[in-house]
């Protein structure tokens, strides 16, 4: 469903980018970026069909880019600049202007195609300003009370989930309450996974509460990541994902076999971070340098398996 939640990733044709330029694309961006990333998404989005395909990979390319701008070094008001840059470029679509680069005409055919929101797009550069470091203390999120680690997965992650089910099937409240759990679950999963590569950007998102409760009162990255108490944290956040994964399931069910078979690659994705998460429960986040993933091997495996309605167990 996601990308968002975004995952490390080799370099691509945006990697390199400056703040100031994120907005300057090469022409085969939306297809190529997905295909470099080295990501779980890749092998249910490439077996979509060919319309679908392409608006998942304008999706997936424009979270990376504006993903790129809020995590490469720089000063933090170039890349609210930059972001306001995306904004102005996505509300132009929907007044009927050009596009300004090959991504947004890749994102413009999305838009007319499958009646993707402009409020969603939106939220996604809503969510990734919230990554930029504050102008006062120069941290990146650190720590942030749980109300507003969820309003950030809503942002960066639920969004692309209602972007996402428009795109493979269509909007009802039961696809969107899966949609929008299921954001939530992988996007903690990506926390959890991820813990060692936010600490090196200055952040932390594992929640405040969750942190105090397992003894941990410190808020800088360095020093929780190196707290005994840190597996604890992680467990009750892993536990707060086993819930969404539960939720997301539930909703899918609600929707009876037919919606679930148009459903089919969001439930690839589903069945593939959740297996993500529980090797990362089992390891215990005991070696957080340990890079735990499902290999593109498995990943296209699962997308088969989805697509042709025998999903397999996660």
């Amino acid at each position: 469903m996601t990308h968002p939640p975004l995952e490390s990733a080799p370099p691509d044709p945006m990697s390199a980018a400056t703040p100031a330029m994120a907005e300057t694309v090469p022409s085969d961006t939306a297809t190529t970026v997905a295909a470099r990333s080295g990501s779980t998404f890749y092998w249910p989005m490439r077996l979509l069909p060919a319309s679908k395909r392409a608006a998942m990979f304008a999706i997936y390319a424009y979270c990376r880019c504006i993903d790129d701008i809020a995590d490469e070094p720089g000063d933090p008001a170039a890349k609210r600049a930059a972001l306001d840059v995306w904004r102005r470029d996505i509300r132009g679509l929907y007044r009927g202007d050009a596009p300004t680069s090959p991504l947004t005409a890749a994102l413009k055919g999305a838009i007319e195609r499958y009646g993707l929101p402009r409020a969603e797009l939106e939220a996604l550069i809503d969510g990734m300003a919230m990554d930029v470091c504050d102008g006062v203390s120069g941290q990146g999120v650190q720590a942030p009370d749980l109300a507003t680690l969820r309003l950030y997965c809503r942002r960066v992650a639920g969004a692309v989930g209602l972007l996402a089910i428009r795109v493979f099937d269509r909007a009802d409240p039961a696809t969107e309450r899966f949609a929008l759990a299921l954001g939530e679950a992988l996007q903690l999963t990506n926390i959890l996974r991820d813990l060692r590569e936010d600490a090196a950007l200055g952040r932390l998102y594992l929640p405040r509460e969750l942190l105090l409760a397992a003894g941990i009162a410190t808020t800088r990255p360095d020093e929780a990541l190196a707290h005994p108490a840190l597996p604890r944290a992680c467990e009750a956040l892993a536990a707060l994902a086993e819930a969404q994964f539960a939720e997301a399931r539930a909703a899918l069910a609600e929707r009876g076999a037919t919606a679930r078979g148009s459903l089919w690659a969001a439930t690839a994705m589903m069945v593939l971070y959740h297996r993500l998460l529980r090797r990362l429960r089992a390891g215990g986040w005991r070696d957080l340098d340990a890079r735990v993933r499902v290999g593109r091997r498995e990943s296209a495996w699962v997308a088969l398996r989805c697509l042709i309605g025998l999903p397999p167990a996660s």
